[in-house]
């Protein structure tokens, strides 16, 4: 598809509408496809113009903010920290790190291989003391765990969520005392428990004595990532310092990047996807998932083997379009999950009748080739599909430096209360000289 036409799909993503909403605007005129050979519909750029969601595709924003570096060193500690695809963003932006917590011995030992230099720490974090980073550190960030809380009041508080792993989140960041912290979450965050949730976040942010930014649901796609993954964003800043500052979220890129620019040499990598470990099919669902279409699921195939393939779910409602799901070239990815060839979330090569390998994993969440896995190829999916794509986390570290630099700036402008005392003191001094000698 050439340079200046974006397919269906993407549109309906960018909208974040359903491909059939998008064929009902067709039909009403509100816009309207060109059509491509076997039937292919597409839209010229031209035509996504004076549409509110379409914006970023005509501006600059983003390479304005690809200018912004640090004004000095600033440290974080990252807990959670998995294989580091979070952590490798912050570190592109200019991040350096003192310490990284990761739980799981393979991912710990993952961010060891490639970065010797991080300090990465395999503990459970309740064994970690961090008041000896008291005031030392900028940035506290991490995927925040969700767990229930137990709601017996109206308000929780800190003491509230102790047992849950938000408990030590928020541990780390009483003891360490930064000026800022990044935390990361599923979308579902936002609805889980009706909202009781991410209240209870909130009330507990307030409580150490931080002010939480408005909570942001970014969608990977816009930010270099080819998949269709979205991730929960939490900001909080120092209440001595946020009514100072304001925090803007990372300017989206202009152009939605395939499963094509994931696997082939082009915009993202400057080579084909390096060969590498992968699961397989068994016979059988290798060939019946053989006669899927790219971008089409268990519905793209004949009865008899949507019947046999489906088995009592044949007969349920829903889409399930999850099931017998291959990929598009043509489309970003779907969101990957912790295992390629999971019944229910499929991830079938859009070409070959195989599972996506583990570098192909890898590839969709941005990852460089260099980036070593450590563990099983089962732990290798794992911790893959658990990562924050790494040009997303680069895109939020960006708006953390930004946010970084304009404190710095505001606290140079702020008068050194030192400073002034002295000069007040001898004022009164020479005053009380001048004083004495009439």
């Amino acid at each position: 598809m050439g340079k200046n036409l974006i397919s269906q799909q993407i549109v309906a993503d960018i909208f974040g509408v359903s491909k059939r909403t998008i064929e009902k605007w067709a039909a009403s005129g509100k816009l309207v496809p060109k059509e491509l050979k076997k039937g292919i519909r597409y839209y010229e750029i031209e035509q996504l113009k004076g549409f509110p969601e379409t914006e970023f595709l005509f501006k600059k924003d983003w390479d304005q903010e690809e200018k912004t570096k640090p004004k000095k060193n600033y440290t974080l500690i990252e807990l959670f920290a998995g294989a580091g695809g979070l952590a490798l963003g912050l570190e592109r932006a200019g991040f350096k790190s003192v310490l990284l917590n990761e739980f799981d011995k393979d991912a710990c030992d993952t961010l060891k291989k490639n970065r010797p230099n991080w300090n990465a720490v395999h503990s459970d974090i309740k064994e970690i003391d961090f008041r000896e980073f008291k005031n030392k550190v900028d940035i506290v960030t991490g995927g925040l765990p969700c767990q229930a809380f137990s709601y017996a009041g109206h308000k929780l508080g800190f003491e509230d969520t102790r047992g849950t792993l938000f408990y030590e989140f928020a541990r780390a960041v009483k003891e360490i005392n930064p000026k800022v912290f990044l935390a990361e979450n599923v979308r579902g965050l936002i609805s889980h428990e009706k909202g009781k949730t991410l209240g209870a976040i909130s009330s507990v942010v307030d409580e150490l004595g931080y002010e939480l930014v408005r909570p942001e649901v970014l969608k990977a796609i816009f930010y270099r990532v080819p998949q269709k993954r979205e991730r929960l964003f939490l900001v909080g800043i120092r209440k001595d310092i946020s009514s100072s500052v304001n925090f803007k979220y990372p300017a989206r890129y202009p152009k939605i990047f395939t499963l094509k620019d994931a696997l082939k040499a082009g915009a993202l990598y400057n080579s084909d996807v390096p060969g590498s470990a992968g699961q397989i099919y068994p016979s059988r669902k290798k060939e019946i998932l053989s006669q899927v279409p790219p971008g089409g699921y268990w519905r793209d195939l004949p009865d008899d083997l949507q019947r046999e393939f489906m088995k009592g779910s044949y007969y349920l409602g829903g889409g399930k379009t999850g099931l017998a799901r291959r990929l598009s070239w043509d489309e970003p990815s779907l969101t990957l999950t912790c295992a390629p060839a999971q019944k229910q979330t499929e991830r079938c090569h859009p070409e070959e009748t195989r599972p996506l390998t583990t570098r192909e994993y890898a590839r969709i969440q941005t990852f460089p080739d260099v980036w070593e896995f450590s563990g099983s190829m089962t732990s290798v999916y794992k911790q893959i599909g658990n990562a924050v794509p790494v040009n997303l986390g680069y895109a939020i570290a960006r708006s953390m430096i930004k946010l970084l630099n304009d404190i710095e700036v505001t606290v140079e402008k702020r008068p050194n209360r030192a400073i002034w005392r002295w000069r007040d003191e001898n004022m009164r001094k020479r005053n009380s000289d001048k004083r004495g000698a009439n």
